[in-house]
């Protein structure tokens, strides 16, 4: 059973009090601070810490910023053993110039985060990058083994730029990278022999399970059409007001933090008027599966540009897994699950497939089983101990060794 660290009991974490190989420890470079909502990375480095000792770099606040405080949505606490949170030291803020200053303190920060793993235990280090703008930490921190794990197409932009000097130089340089779509796959990853393609996931068990109706879902009239994510420009918006206009009995929901929506705002104000759309807000990663849970047909609805063709919905596996039906635009990664989700090409095509999904044969048992077992294949602790198994050969001595008896042992 896929247990969710962040909801660990307390007999479970202290079953577990060091990590498999206590010696290597990880210096996870992230491009946002603990306690946001949970992405890939979130995912993936909590349970790394299963195997190795991880510590979260904390992006450092601007000198003009460390008064500020950040409230976050999602405050979910990290394991309990084998992970840190690098937080800097009130003299080490972010300066951006002069740059010798800004590289010093920098250099500053990663050592001192490097120290919490020494003091950890570990005596071999992995610098694990996951975004261009860390290449210059390759030069300014010592480590065993480097990598950088690509999960999004970092120009953000709908239409297509070439891979960027510094993205170019960190695939190059780092001993191991990971990419996270089949586009990117193709985009980047003939760039360093030493790449692996690593998808999305899902917690599993979460998803799966039984759970009560949320209260704010309660008055919500079925049937629902729900997204579950963060409300970003990224968003088919033209497709979701269509849909609600279209089929006035049905509620659409969404559930999600409010992102950035670019010119959208017009979008946004026009759908969450109607009065069968429902914005619900963000919810924490504990409380997600239950919303899902309790939707009849969920969306994967972006808009068709140079920048959705590279993503893997985070989402997409957890509904599967809940065993909802899903329908989703035509992006390049929904083209490898054409046998549990509905592909919709234009206005049309989406009424007739959210139609078509709420059959009450969709809710067949063998219906449900056929997604969940897609979703069962891409369970997080199945992906973080692929990621796991490559870091150990890459660092090679008894580290691949230990990494096999550990699995064996049922880590």
């Amino acid at each position: 059973m896929t247990v969710e660290f962040a909801t660990e009991s307390a007999a479970e974490t202290t079953a577990r009090p060091q990590p498999a190989l206590a010696d290597v420890g990880v210096v996870a470079l992230v491009p946002e601070r603990w306690g946001g909502m949970w992405l890939s990375r979130h995912q993936i480095l909590t349970r790394l810490s299963r195997y190795f000792h991880v510590v979260w770099y904390n992006p450092p606040r601007s000198w003009r910023k460390l008064a500020r405080v950040t409230a976050h949505t999602d405050p979910t606490p990290p394991p309990a053993h084998g992970f840190e949170i690098y937080e800097h030291e009130p003299w080490l803020p972010k300066f951006y110039k002069p740059r010798a200053l800004d590289r010093a303190t920098e250099q500053a920060r990663l050592v001192r985060s490097r120290r919490l793993l020494e003091r950890a235990g570990c005596s071999r280090m992995v610098l694990y990058a996951w975004r261009p703008e860390f290449v210059d930490a390759l030069d300014m921190v010592p480590h065993d083994l480097s990598c950088y794990h690509i999960a999004d197409e970092y120009s953000f932009a709908n239409v297509e730029h070439p891979i960027p000097d510094d993205e170019r130089e960190l695939i190059e340089r780092v001993d191991q990278v990971f990419v996270h779509s089949p586009a990117l796959m193709e985009k980047k990853g003939h760039i360093n022999p030493h790449t692996a393609y690593v998808t999305n996931g899902v917690d599993y068990a979460s998803f799966a399970a039984d759970h009560g109706e949320p209260a704010d879902m309660a008055a919500i009239p079925h049937p629902r059409i729900g997204y579950v994510g963060r409300i970003k420009s990224q968003i088919d918006w033209k497709t979701l007001i269509g849909i609600a206009r279209a089929r006035p009995d049905w509620s659409l929901v969404l559930v999600g933090p409010m992102g950035h929506i670019g010119n959208h705002q017009a979008d946004r104000a026009e759908l969450f008027a109607m009065p069968n759309v429902h914005y619900l807000g963000n919810r924490s990663v504990r409380e997600v599966p239950a919303y899902v849970r309790h939707m009849d047909v969920c969306l994967l609805c972006y808009a068709l540009t140079d920048y959705t063709r590279y993503i893997f919905p985070l989402k997409l596996h957890e509904y599967l897994a809940s065993g909802r039906p899903v329908v989703g635009s035509d992006i390049r990664t929904l083209r490898d699950f054409t046998d549990t989700v509905r592909i919709a090409h234009d206005p049309g095509g989406w009424l007739r497939a959210i139609e078509d999904s709420l059959n009450p044969a969709e809710r067949s048992h063998a219906r449900v089983e056929a997604r969940r077992r897609v979703a069962r294949e891409y369970d997080w602790n199945t992906i973080t101990a692929r990621i796991a198994g490559i870091l150990c050969e890459r660092l090679g001595g008894d580290a691949p060794g230990r990494y096999r008896a550990a699995i064996e042992r049922g880590l």
